[in-house]
Parts: structure tokens; C-alpha cells; sequence
């Protein structure tokens, strides 16, 4: 869109293709909807490129619950332009992201934290952070909810201002949607959050998107052992172009546990373990894989299934840690700047996590590729 066509949509409702998710697990429906123009706080932004992230899924599939809001326009990866704002962002592009940054708010100014204490990350009530109304309407009138505050399964979707971080037009626009979540996250959690030293010892459980990105990372910090943990022993040649030194396939260890199998393998545990699936039952393997003295455990998966996690007392009184982290503990207006920087220096590859490209109107192809485990990150172009 040139600026005197956005011009002549500013302030006005825009008609627009989105792809609608209306019941759970159903394929989406791509329709004609209707986008509002952007209150106070807020931004339009033609969406250029978008991927498929698991917790899309995750909100697919959910029939309960406060996230379970239909019909919905689901994603959350994504980058555009901002249509109301074009004449003063022509040089650039904008990134969204679920992690809100204010700057405003005592989370925001911490250096040690990313959460904002203002806004929730990501709003799963399905309605935009600040008034909880939405932007999205069907022709028929009837409401469509967001998702995680962004919703990018449409032509153009508003968020909040909180939620658009500026790029620049250097790193193309399909790198620079990964950025936007899993990638970020994955970096971030070895970089921001465990903080890998050189020579350390790594083991990453799940090697989907986000547990490939964490072992990027550990490469990028210098980590000398990745391990990755996954029952497809495909994983292991995929992984080792992210940085993966060794692999643990848990159906192989016979009577063992694989925290047993990783001790032996670090000479007495990681030094940094990393849970990327959202399992409890893998949460406790990867506390239990971690050193004495000073083992650390980030957990990065969500587990969706309310599962309590069950640590021993005793092995934390030795020195072993565990914490959490949303979007790698990067600060999303600061930190993916610098990320981009990283894949232009060609210090960070983000061209591997590519490995499906589907026009907007095939959307539901992304959904099955990523349920078959075939894919780690199907872009979905707009104007193709």
C-alpha cells in the first residue's frame, strides 16, 4: 500500500481477507472481514508475513477455558507496516510481539526482568489489552476475537502500541517474522536468561523451533556441548546445523534415565538445561540432568495441562536452580533489534528454521505440516 492509499483508509473500517478460526481444531475459514480503525495506543498494520507458532495450535485445539474465545483470528509471528502510520515508517518495518514493552512501568525499566507490570503478556481473553473490546467483525456484524494481542491470520489486524517493535528494511521481511516469537524466545533463553558461558555444558529437551533456537544460542555463547534430548532421532542431523554436538534419543536408554544418560555424558550433569516442550514429566528430567553446585534450569515450555512439577528438596538445598522465562527474557523493543544485527553480522542463522513457504489462502497446509512434525517454521506470505 503506497501512502496515498493509506491515507485514504486512515481513521476509516477497512475490508480485508482473514483467515477465522471458529471452532476447535477445525480448519480455518478464509473470509471477508471487517478491521476497525485504531483507538488511542494503537496501531493498524497490513500484514506482510506471517508463520505458525505452537501456541497457535495450542489456542486452536482449546476447548475450555479462558483462552477457549470463538470465533477468533489466531497468530502471533508476524511483520507488516503500519497502514495508519505509514508516512513516518516508510523506512522501516515493524515486528509484533506478545511481550508487551512500555517502558513506563518499574518490570519495564528493571534491567533483570521483561515483564511488564502494566499488561499481561499476550491477552488470552480475546479482546485488545487496554479495553478488552475488539477491532474484529465478520459481515455479518458478529464480533471476532483476538488472540494473544496480535492476531496476524489476516490482511490487517490492531495492536497496541505496547506490542509493535520498529526494524529497519535491512534484514528481509521473512527473517525478520521470526523474530517475532519462537526464534527470539529459543536465543534469548541460552543468551538473556541462563546466560551459557564459554566451554559450558548444555542439554535442550524437545527440539522443535524453540529448543533449535536455544542451542543457536548456546552456540552463539560458546557453549563446547550441546545435547539435544528428542524421541525423533531425526532431530539430531537438523539440529547439528544450529549447534548440537551430541543427541539422546529417551527410547534408546533402555533401564536408565536420561538424566543418568546426560550425567554421564557432562561428567556430572549440564550445566544448563533447557525445557522446550511444556511437559512436567520432562521439567523434573531436566532438574535432574542438571549439576550439583550450580545447574541451572530454565524452563521455557508452557505446560498446558496443569501438572504440578515435583522437585526434590534436598537437591536444591545442592546448589541446583530452576526459573522461568516468557519470550527468552528479551526485552522485545531493545532486544530484537540487536538479533537482527546478529543475522545480518551472520553471527545468527535464521535461514535454517525456514523450511515451508505457503500463500495466505493455503494457511491450513502450515497446520497440518507443523501437527505432522514436518516443519519448524512455515511462513505464510500475504500476497502470494
Amino acid at each position: 500500500m503506497e501512502h496515498g492509499e493509506a491515507a485514504a483508509t486512515t481513521g476509516k473500517v477497512i475490508k480485508c481477507k482473514a483467515a477465522i478460526s471458529r471452532a476447535p481444531g477445525e480448519p480455518l475459514v478464509i473470509e471477508e472481514i471487517q478491521v476497525d480503525p485504531p483507538k488511542a495506543w494503537e496501531v493498524r498494520i497490513r500484514i506482510l508475513c506471517t508463520s505458525l507458532c505452537h501456541s497457535d495450535v495450542t489456542f486452536w485445539k482449546m476447548k475450555a477455558g479462558p483462552g477457549a474465545a470463538f470465533p477468533r483470528v489466531l497468530g502471533h509471528e508476524a511483520v507488516g507496516a503500519l497502514e495508519s502510520m505509514l508516512k513516518k515508517s516508510r523506512k522501516g518495518h515493524s515486528v509484533t510481539s506478545v511481550l508487551s514493552r512500555l517502558w513506563e512501568c518499574r518490570g519495564c525499566k528493571a534491567a533483570k526482568s521483561n515483564i511488564c507490570s502494566k499488561f499481561t503478556c499476550g491477552s488470552v481473553s480475546g479482546g485488545m489489552p487496554r479495553d478488552e473490546t475488539s477491532r474484529f467483525r465478520d459481515m455479518n456484524g458478529q464480533v471476532l476475537h483476538h488472540c494473544l494481542s496480535v492476531s496476524s491470520f489476516t490482511e490487517y489486524t490492531v495492536v497496541d502500541i505496547a506490542h509493535v517493535v520498529k526494524i529497519g528494511r535491512e534484514i528481509p521481511v521473512d527473517k525478520a517474522c521470526l523474530l517475532s516469537c519462537g526464534v527470539s524466545t529459543g536465543v534469548g533463553s541460552a543468551w538473556k536468561v541462563a546466560q551459557v558461558e564459554e566451554g559450558s555444558t548444555v542439554a535442550i529437551f524437545g527440539l522443535g523451533a524453540v529448543g533449535l533456537a536455544v542451542a543457536a544460542g548456546a552456540r552463539m555463547q560458546g557453549a563446547s556441548k550441546i545435547i539435544g534430548v528428542d524421541l525423533n532421532p531425526e532431530k539430531f542431523e537438523i539440529g547439528k546445523k544450529f549447534g548440537l554436538t551430541d543427541f539422546v534419543d529417551p527410547s534408546t536408554c533402555g533401564e536408565k534415565a536420561v538424566s543418568e544418560v546426560i550425567k554421564e555424558m557432562t561428567e556430572g550433569g549440564a550445566d544448563y538445561c533447557f525445557e522446550c516442550i511444556g511437559l512436567a514429566s520432562l521439567m523434573t528430567d531436566a532438574f535432574n540432568s542438571s549439576r550439583e553446585g550450580w545447574g541451572k534450569t530454565v524452563i521455557v515450555g508452557v505446560e498446558m495441562h496443569g501438572s504440578p512439577v515435583c522437585l526434590n528438596p534436598y537437591e536444591i538445598l545442592r546448589g541446583r536452580s530452576v526459573m522461568g522465562t516468557l519470550f527468552g527474557g528479551l526485552k522485545p523493543k531493545s532486544d530484537v533489534s540487536i538479533l537482527a544485527k546478529k543475522y545480518l553480522d551472520k553471527e545468527l542463522d535464521l535461514d535454517q528454521f525456514i523450511t515451508h513457504q505457503v500463500s495466505f489462502n493455503d494457511i491450513n497446509i502450515a497446520f497440518d505440516l507443523l501437527l505432522q512434525g514436518k516443519s519448524l517454521r512455515c511462513l505464510i506470505w500475504m500476497d502470494k
